[in-house]
Parts: C-alpha cells; structure tokens; sequence
C-alpha cells in the first residue's frame, strides 16, 4: 500500500520557497549564473588567453618578412599592404613607432595601443588586433571570419541560450528526487497515523531508494510486532479466562471447610495463572528487547544442564562445556522442553543429550518416547498459545513454552526445531553458535 501525503494547505502552496525542489533547482541555476559571469569575465578581461601569443607573433614574423623597411618610399609600404597574401585580413594599417600612420588599406581601424606591451585584440576586442615589428612599428589588424563557419553570436546570447538549456534540464531531475521524498514523507505520516501496513515504492538505487526499502523493512517489523502483541493479549485474555472461571466455580461451591481435592484445584489454577502471566510478561520482554538481550555471561552449561534434568528424573549424556550466554533464559529454556516432555511423554523416559557438530556450534536434544508430534504440526506448535489438537487443558501448560523456547535460541543467535524420536516419540534440538 503506498499512500501520498497529505493535501498541502493553500499557504503551503503559495510557500513554494520552502519546497526542496524548488531550492536545489534555484542553487543549479545561480551557480550556473556564477559560471557563466565568470566565462564571461575571462573572455572579456583576458582575451590573450585565446588565441595563443604564438599566433601574434607568426603574425608578427609575417609581416616583417612582407613589408619593406621603415626607411622605405610610403609608396613600397602600401604597395605591400595591397598585395593578395594579405587577403585573409579586411583592414590593415602601419603606424610608426610614435603611433603616426604610416600606410593602410580596406576598412579603417583604430590606432594602436601604445601602452599595450604585449600582442594581443585591440583594447580586448576582437577580431582586431595589434602586433610589435621587430623595427619597432606597429601593426594593426582586423581577421576576415571564415566563410564556413556560421556568423559569430554575441557571447551573452549563447551564455542564455545554455542557461535556459540547462535550467530546463534540471528541473525535471531535482522535481524526480524530491516527488519520491514526498512520497516517503506520506507513508511515513500515514505510518504514525496508525496505518501500519503502509508501504513505500522503491524507485531507483540511489540514496533515497536505499532510505525508501529501509522504511519498509522498518515498517514491516513494527507492524510484525504490533501484530504478534495483538495476538499475544487476545489469546492470554482467552487462556486467562478458564482458570478464572474454575476458580469462581470453587469459591461460590466452597463450604466452610472446602475439600482437599477443591483446594488442590484452586491451587492448581492459581499456579497456573502465574505461570501464563509469567510468561506472557517474558514473552513481550524478548519481543520488544529484540537485539538488545544480554547474552555475554559465561555459563558451565553442563552443570545448568545437571541442575534442570534433575528436577524432572532425565538422563543426561553431555561432556564439560562452557557457553557465552544468558543464564536465566537458557535455564528458562531448558525447563520449558523438560516441562514439555514429561507433560506429553506419556510417562517414558526423558533423554537430554548434547554434542558439537563443529568448532561453531554445539546442539541441545531433548527427547521423549510419548505420542509424539504429526509431522504437519511440528513447525506450527512453535506459535504462541497453540495447542496439538486433543491437547487438554488439565494436561497443564498455556501453550507459550515453546513459543518461549524458540525466542530464547533466537535471542541467542540460535533455533530450535521438532523432530521425530529415534524410535518412537519427539526430539527437540537446540542449535547454538559457541
């Protein structure tokens, strides 16, 4: 479900300023402005820098070997100004060293610069130019543009023209980048308003794709958790109700001096509303703590393994291990599969054994010889409050002890998963990381 946000007022409208956009799109083009006053700038302050002084001085060289000397008639000047080697120039004109005119034919130029040092454009502009001879004579010229080229556009004009270029250009780019920001900043509104099932499209590999799939991985996990505290709080007011309703029943049946089968059963109830509400109150610590579980206390797990089996008369077969875990939990843990197997066993012997398939792990089996668990079932009797069907209450249990079993290995890096006895019966296994 992917969602937009919501409705802009109509002062968010005319407050276009504040829309992201619209600041990335004024950012591109004033640094495009700054670029192009800048090109500007060192065409019109620095024009030796194209062409390159070579050229001045080929130029230069040129005409020094065309032209006569400057002891020459005025006639033998112009003469040579005239001739058809120079017909790539539309003006030329010869001054003398003090900047009189000496000769000059085709359109008129200015004089020359006599403070200009260097060759270069006249006053920075071309096509005209100047040039020193090296009798000291100046030479000033206008360049013929070549024919095959199309005719020359103002500078500023071609600046505007790629400023609009680009400026159309960006625009649609920053308005794709921010649209998916809105997009997410909906779901993201829609997702505080309760919607937990709100999704966002993932377009694209960038940075806001990455930050899109983040956002629906996260949502996901609330809603799977918000979803499993429903679940949690309809089935324990369910299961609370049965031993709330026997134990009215005894009270209003209750006489003076109640029987001693009424009082076991009250005390049985009893026992078994603290233990659902113990383990409801475990089962929300570990969903909400998630990572967050100590698991870094070093255990003797063989004598914690001893300790639990002896309550209940198991077997034990495991060598000296040590393991990095929580103590509480993993006790919590093994006394709920203990529990579980002499509940369902049927009165056979319960096996506890344990080996290290690697140096990376080690695995927990637990197994009874009883009616064992149909193969379809094996997976969904790890689900909070479910019951194999034909179980019965007065078996005992509230059905969160392997739901609890598996979030403890979970909590620990590990699982846990139901197999078939070796004969007959169920076997639980316990995996895990050392």
């Amino acid at each position: 479900m992917c969602l937009r946000g919501p409705r802009m007022s109509r002062f968010d409208k005319l407050s276009w300023s504040r829309h992201l956009y619209v600041r990335i799109y004024v950012a591109a083009l004033a640094s495009l402005a700054v670029v192009a006053f800048a090109f500007y700038a060192f065409l019109r302050w620095y024009p030796d820098a194209s062409p390159p002084v070579q050229f001045f001085d080929s130029v230069s060289d040129y005409a020094a070997e065309l032209l006569p000397s400057a002891d020459a008639p005025a006639a033998a000047l112009q003469a040579a100004l005239e001739h058809r080697r120079w017909r790539r120039y539309l003006g030329l004109a010869v001054y003398a060293a003090d900047g009189k005119p000496l000769a000059a034919t085709g359109e008129k130029l200015p004089p020359p610069d006599l403070t200009q040092q260097q060759s270069g454009w006249l006053d920075g502009h071309p096509p005209v130019f100047q040039t020193r001879l090296p009798d000291g004579r100046f030479l000033v010229a206008e360049r013929q543009s070549n024919p095959r080229h199309r005719p020359r556009i103002n500078i500023m004009l071609w600046l505007a023209l790629i400023a609009l270029a680009m400026g159309a250009g960006a625009y649609p780019v920053a308005r794709r980048i921010t649209r998916r920001l809105e997009r997410l900043q909906g779901s993201v509104d829609a997702l505080g308003e309760g919607q937990l099932s709100t999704r966002v499209a993932i377009e694209g590999s960038d940075e806001v794709a990455r930050l899109a799939a983040s956002f629906n991985r996260s949502a996901g996990r609330i809603e799977a958790l918000v979803d499993a505290q429903k679940a949690l709080l309809a089935n324990a007011s369910h299961e609370l109700r049965s031993p709330l309703t026997r134990i009215r029943m005894a009270v209003e049946l209750m006489v003076e001096q109640p029987t001693p089968a009424m009082r076991s059963e009250m005390v049985r109830n009893i026992a078994e509303l603290d233990l659902l509400i113990d383990e409801i109150l475990l089962a929300s610590r570990l969903d909400g703590a998630g990572e967050s579980v100590q698991t870094n206390e070093l255990i003797d797990l063989t004598a914690l393994l001893a300790e639990e089996c002896a309550r209940v008369d198991a077997e034990l077969e495991a060598p000296n291990i040590t393991f990095t875990g929580n103590s509480k939990l993993l006790r919590r843990m093994l006394r709920n599969l203990l529990e579980n197997a002499q509940r369902y066993g049927d009165g056979t012997a319960i096996m506890v054994s344990v080996s290290t398939p690697d140096q990376q792990q080690l695995s927990i089996d637990v197994c009874d010889s009883g009616r064992g668990v149909p193969l379809a079932e094996r997976e969904k009797i790890f689900a909070p409050f479910y019951r194999l069907p034909g179980a019965r209450e007065r078996d005992g249990g509230v059905g969160l002890g392997l739901s609890l079993v598996r979030q403890i290995a979970r909590a620990h890096r590990g699982d846990v998963v139901c197999l078939a006895g070796p004969e007959r019966g169920s076997c639980f296994r316990v995996t895990l990381p050392r």
